[in-house]
């Protein structure tokens, strides 16, 4: 795909879900994010079970300091979500090097789509390929 986009020196990212901070990305999303604003833990420790994960950490001292997930079936589809950089970092295009990331790391797996949702951060993902959809009349959702 397109080049990749540099993390800032001093941090790195990984694919290791052993790495994942779970209660840190807990405590993010369930109180931080909108998507996701009361999530309870042991929903989250699934969705971190069942996922690819990524996260970005300071080289450091560790900490972990954006996360990003992704369901997939590894051969068609994949839907890219929970994207939460941390507010101490923000503005240094952590969260748009961890996408790049996320993107090339699905690549070889050949899907026909990767899906996301966002409610203010279009202009992120536009720069890493992401476009709306088509034919947005042709998809349908099961909200319980």
């Amino acid at each position: 795909m397109s080049d990749a986009v540099k993390l800032p020196e001093g941090y790195e990212i990984s694919a290791d879900t052993g790495r994942i901070d779970v209660d840190r990305v807990h405590r993010w999303l369930s109180t931080d994010a909108y998507w996701a604003r009361g999530r309870p833990r042991e929903k989250q420790e699934r969705a971190v079970a069942g996922s690819l994960n990524f996260g970005v950490y300071d080289m450091i001292s560790g900490d972990q300091v954006a996360y990003a997930r992704v369901v997939t079936d590894r051969a068609t589809f994949a839907w890219l979500c929970d994207v939460y950089v941390g507010r101490c970092v923000r503005g240094k295009n952590i969260g748009t090097a961890l996408v790049g990331a996320v993107r090339d790391h699905l690549e070889p797996y050949g899907l026909r789509r990767v899906l996301l949702a966002t409610h203010d951060a279009h202009g992120v993902y536009e720069k890493l390929g992401f476009r709306g959809l088509a034919r947005p009349d042709h998809w349908m959702a099961l909200v319980f």
